[in-house]
């Protein structure tokens, strides 16, 4: 019966919150600073013995390489084969004095200076042997000693951490003994308050976690009836309107975007056929100037039909699965892909009478090509929309620290400094509105943000003396992350 049940559960709850931690607090307060000590120390322990185990395989990886490159040129009496050679030693001279610098036992101490004796002397009979390589023939350069210490470096990579993990381990020890005897006094006590007032607060409340669990589910169509006491009665009560508002809104974004897919998606199909009759001369020959018209119209009307298919796709991710973003990559030439955005720009450019300075070395990127344009599209629009009639606009890439780097900037009025924080957010519209230009809907730079993340890359603003300066960096050769 409805009146058997306590009127007030946060009064209950607080009290027994209250009565079973409070024996708990003091195990509890000094297990976490005991897990905060080991997690730091086993974590500096974990970095150092990842940076010598990659400095060891690096030494091992460039010792063969020099091996290789040494004994090609001694072979066929070629001193330009050495090239290798020189250039595994520059990186085996500074990779060995990086590992020279980290904490390294006494026997890895012993062999760094093994491995530095025995490259230095090899390097000294290179140098020796290459004057005369050409004249006296094949000559036999032993590298046993440099490859065996390598190795012997390598095999021993762990010894520095065993300290650590020995004192670590005794801390854990020691940590674990007085948690326990703590635990053994007041966990009896803390059990048999908690068991009296789960009595009264257990079926509620997993009446309430089920409830939510369906709703997180997506399972809307059973209603929430949660019994107790009235304040979980009246949640209840709001947790099933709130499943009725879920349902609302499911249906009403389903309708939204079966709307909007269809009421774009058919004009843009008339469009494109009809630019592409122009462009075959259906209607009548076209002049050159027109045909590049009709042929323009024709590939912004493909482009813009697959942005929508993005936006679409986007916006399902976001209320789906966290907004995930999948990447198909190959190997793109980068400058191919500025020139076709500024191609496709070309009538905007055009009716504001705008220049273009375009400067981008030859550059490979391994990218989704489609969702690059998209990125370097957006911040072109952007740039465009903002640009004063007559202005310049310029496009700058650059390969530094092999990433892309690629600066959009325009000469128009800036981002007024109230909007830095937001200009990427979707649907936010800036205070500062271009003059004679559709406003846009806001959604331009968060897709660019979005696909740049899905890279592994960044699009950030950049301050800048005149106008805006957009910059995007992605990576060249690493593989692009999912998000």
């Amino acid at each position: 019966m409805p009146g058997q049940h306590p009127k007030s559960f946060p009064g209950l709850i607080l009290a027994g919150l209250l009565l079973v931690t409070l024996p708990l607090m003091l195990p509890l307060i000094y297990s976490a600073t005991s897990i905060n000590q080991l997690s730091k120390q086993s974590s500096q322990a974990v970095y150092k013995a990842e940076q010598i185990a990659r400095y060891s395989r690096i030494l091992v990886d460039q010792a063969a390489t020099m091996e290789r490159s040494t004994r090609l040129s001694l072979i066929l009496a070629d001193n330009s084969l050495l090239k290798g050679y020189y250039q595994g030693h520059e990186k085996f001279r500074e990779t060995l004095l990086t590992l020279s610098a980290l904490p390294l036992s006494a026997t890895q101490s012993q062999l760094v200076q093994a491995m530095d004796t025995s490259e230095s002397a090899i390097f000294a009979d290179v140098v020796r042997i290459s004057k005369t390589l050409s004249k006296t023939g094949r000559s036999n350069i032993d590298f046993s000693p440099l490859m065996n210490s390598t190795q012997a470096f390598l095999n021993h990579g762990d010894a520095p951490i065993e300290g650590e993990v020995e004192a670590i381990q005794e801390m854990a020890d020691k940590a674990n003994s007085i948690i326990v005897w703590m635990l053994i006094g007041l966990v009896p006590f803390a059990i048999l308050l908690a068991f009296g007032f789960s009595v009264l607060i257990a079926r509620p409340i997993r009446q309430i976690d089920d409830a939510i669990h369906s709703m997180g589910n997506g399972e809307l169509s059973h209603t929430i009836k949660i019994g107790g006491p009235q304040d979980l009665q009246l949640l209840g009560e709001r947790l099933d309107w709130m499943r009725q508002r879920l349902l609302e809104i499911e249906d009403q974004k389903t309708t939204f975007l079966q709307h909007v897919s269809h009421e774009l998606k058919t004009p843009l199909t008339s469009i494109r056929e009809g630019a592409n009759l122009l462009s075959d001369g259906i209607a009548g020959e076209l002049n050159t100037k027109q045909n590049e018209i009709a042929r323009i119209l024709f590939a912004n009307s493909i482009q813009l039909q697959k942005r929508i298919e993005d936006l679409l796709n986007f916006s399902a991710l976001q209320t789906g699965k966290a907004g995930q973003i999948e990447c198909v990559t190959q190997q793109v030439e980068f400058r191919k892909i500025l020139d076709t955005v500024v191609s496709d720009q070309y009538l905007a450019l055009k009716n504001k009478s705008l220049e273009i300075e375009l400067v981008s070395p030859d550059l490979l990127v391994s990218c989704d090509e489609q969702k690059v344009r998209i990125i370097v599209d957006n911040m072109l629009s952007n740039a465009i929309k903002y640009s004063p009639d007559n202005g310049l606009i310029k496009i700058h890439a650059a390969n530094i620290n092999n990433n892309i780097r690629l600066d959009v900037i325009d000469s128009g009025p800036g981002i007024d400094p109230m909007d830095k924080d937001k200009i990427f957010e979707a649907f936010y519209q800036g205070r500062k509105v271009s003059r004679g230009h559709t406003k846009g809907t806001g959604l331009g730079l968060s897709i660019a943000r979005a696909y740049a993340l899905a890279h592994g890359g960044t699009i950030e603003l950049v301050e800048h003396t005149e106008g805006t300066c957009f910059r995007l960096t992605l990576p060249l050769n690493s593989a692009t992350a999912t998000t």
